[in-house]
């Protein structure tokens, strides 16, 4: 959550802050900022205002800003303090001697805040992040330079942060640091300049040399130097890399929003995915970046996968995987309530964590108790080089390229053809697959683009179907077997987008309670594919048209009997029943952005929402 830039060199660094925040404005939209640091001796310039990037242009519009070729920016999701100006980033300290902008939360500054005004420090704001500019202004006032003093500020924070500082006592320098796992610093190499960011959708309009900090490191740019440090002022050893995205992947196109964009995506990323970790003819697995965790694969006895919301679904999919296709005992967890149960973990355990940005913080957590207890990890990633890549001893990476829209579609999709491929190989390294059945789901996999596509030559006529739901306040959705995690997902882009109360549940529970809200205003989506348990869905259909309520069916091409059955259908291929999820989830998506487009809302920010879960 949070967006941050930061630009110093040649150019006029207002317009690339502004731009930059456009990139970012995903991450938070409550409030934004930027300050300015304009030639030797002045003092910054900040500008911020509560709302989204258009608020803050308003402002600028009506106050110029200076010439600067040194500034930094931030897009808000409040932690601290409700939206507004005042809690806007920037924030600097009693003067105008350090600016910073800030990504996490200072866990002790309860503590912090009353302690510095007890030396006289008076606060503009409610926020947690004021606190640390007073701690860099101090140490600056005690004769630290800018570097550190930032770290010897961040000595005395708790919690996880990526923090960005100014200060006019060194014109043409950006510091900035990352502690914990509360989200990434990537530095930018330009020429004649650099730049800072929390997120590679702000670089790649000027650069495709990129370094990401790691836990406890620092950095400090100025526009023809960058130096890398530990927290413990040793130098840090930092490698840039050159990454194969390119810009335009970043832009709209033809389409009103990211999120339309990237759900029409799906079938090249899905071939650039499953390319990128197989060949079919002949049919050979190719998972180059399992690293140190290949020869795990052979010798553990159970399979853990973790992961947050949407990467949480695709990881129940990875479950069905391990046990159907490796033959290996599988659980998943949630990230967040894994880290505090104290799991009974060893080297036994192959821990599998599914990140679409690589930086969610309760997923880096939930390894870093994985690591400690000796587990070997594998992680599932859209980014690379990001935090849980360089936790992780191996990596399957997706290549969805970047998505910017909130709610997640493309990178879930990609997610679940790579634990399909980790699964067969787990498979075939252990011996519990032939070649002929390895083949084959090779073969099966390599299909899915093409179908996708197909499926999504017809989303006007699936977006039709959301009509029903323009008014609904709630929405059950029920699977069984592989098709539950689609139910949840369906349910989650619903709720995400429309606002519409829906609830994902497993369809055998129906009767043990959701039962009793069925009625004529209470729809229910029902995914009774042929391969998703379909008898047992039927009766379930059957027991709500018996109580007056509503059915929209995800069915089978050519399933007649159950297109009858419920009041409406949306029809997916035949396709293998491990895949059956890839082609379910199609119309589903489809469906949730149909039904937030009727209902008037903002699809790719949606409110209170951010892509990238940064903060506990």
């Amino acid at each position: 959550m949070c967006g941050i830039i930061a630009y110093t060199g040649s150019r006029q660094a207002a317009p690339i802050l502004l731009a930059g925040l456009r990139d970012l404005e995903y991450r938070g939209y409550d409030s934004a900022g930027v300050a300015l640091l304009p030639e030797a001796g002045s003092e910054p310039a900040v500008a911020k205002r509560r709302g989204k990037i258009a608020e803050l242009d308003g402002a600028i519009g009506e106050h110029a800003l200076p010439a600067a070729h040194t500034g930094i920016g931030h897009t808000r999701w409040a932690t601290h303090g409700s939206p507004s100006d005042a809690n806007a980033h920037p924030h600097t300290g009693c003067g105008s001697d350090v600016v910073i902008v800030h990504n996490g939360i200072v866990e002790n500054y309860a503590a912090l805040r009353a302690e510095l005004a007890g030396r006289g420090h008076a606060f503009d704001s409610e926020t947690d992040t004021e606190t640390i500019a007073h701690l860099l202004e101090e140490r600056l006032d005690a004769g630290s330079d800018l570097l550190a003093a930032m770290r010897e500020a961040c000595a005395r924070l708790t919690g996880s942060h990526a923090i960005v500082a100014l200060s006019p006592r060194e014109p043409g320098i950006v510091v900035g640091a990352r502690i914990g796992n509360a989200g990434g610093v990537v530095v930018g190499y330009g020429k004649g300049e650099m730049l800072l960011s929390s997120d590679l959708a702000a670089l790649l309009p000027h650069t495709r040399e990129v370094a990401f900090l790691a836990d406890r490191q620092l950095v400090r740019i100025s526009g023809d130097r960058v130096d890398y440090a530990g927290l413990d002022g040793s130098a840090a050893d930092v490698v840039p890399r050159t990454l194969s995205l390119d810009p335009a992947s970043a832009d709209k196109g033809a389409y009103d929003t990211y999120m339309r964009k990237e759900i029409m995506e799906q079938p090249a990323a899905l071939a650039d995915t499953i390319g990128g970790l197989m060949t079919v003819e002949p049919p050979r697995l190719s998972l180059d970046d399992l690293g140190e965790a290949r020869p795990w694969l052979e010798r553990v006895e159970r399979v853990l996968l973790v992961g947050m919301g949407t990467s949480l679904h695709a990881a129940m999919v990875g479950r069905w995987y391990f046990e159907q296709i490796a033959r290996l005992p599988a659980d998943i967890d949630n990230a967040s309530e894994f880290r505090y149960r104290e799991p009974v973990l060893g080297p036994e355990t192959l821990v599998v964590s599914v990140s679409q940005s690589g930086e969610t913080v309760d997923v880096l957590e939930a390894m870093n108790v994985a690591r400690a207890s000796g587990a070997p990890q594998i992680t599932i990633c859209n980014t690379p080089g990001s935090q849980t890549t360089r936790v992780a001893d191996g990596t399957v990476h997706t290549y969805a390229g970047l998505e910017r829209g909130v709610a997640s579609t493309k990178t879930f999709t990609t997610s679940i053809a790579a634990l399909f491929a980790l699964a067969l190989e787990t498979a075939r390294v252990r011996g519990r697959i032939s070649e002929d059945d390895l083949a084959r789901h090779v073969r099966d996999l390599a299909a899915m683009p093409e179908i996708v596509g197909r499926q999504l030559e017809s989303f006007d006529a699936i977006a039709a179907a959301a009509e029903r739901f323009r008014t609904t306040d709630h929405i059950l959705f029920l699977g069984r077997g592989p098709a539950l995690p689609i139910a949840l997902e369906g349910a989650l882009k619903m709720k995400e987008l429309s606002y519409v109360h829906a609830e994902g549940y497993a369809a055998g529970e129906m009767k043990h309670g959701p039962i009793a809200l069925i009625d004529s205003g209470f729809p229910t989506v029902a995914l009774a594919g042929q391969h998703a348990l379909r008898s047992k869905i039927v009766s379930n259909i059957e027991q709500i048209r018996a109580r007056d309520g509503e059915v929209l069916a995800v069915v089978t091409e050519g399933d007649d009997e159950l297109i009858a059955l419920a009041n409406e259908s949306l029809t997916v291929p035949s396709v293998p029943a491990l895949l059956e999820p890839l082609a379910a989830i199609v119309p589903l998506q489809v469906l949730a952005y149909a039904t937030a487009e009727a209902r008037g809302c903002n699809i790719d920010q949606p409110r209170n929402l951010a892509k990238t879960v940064t903060v506990e």
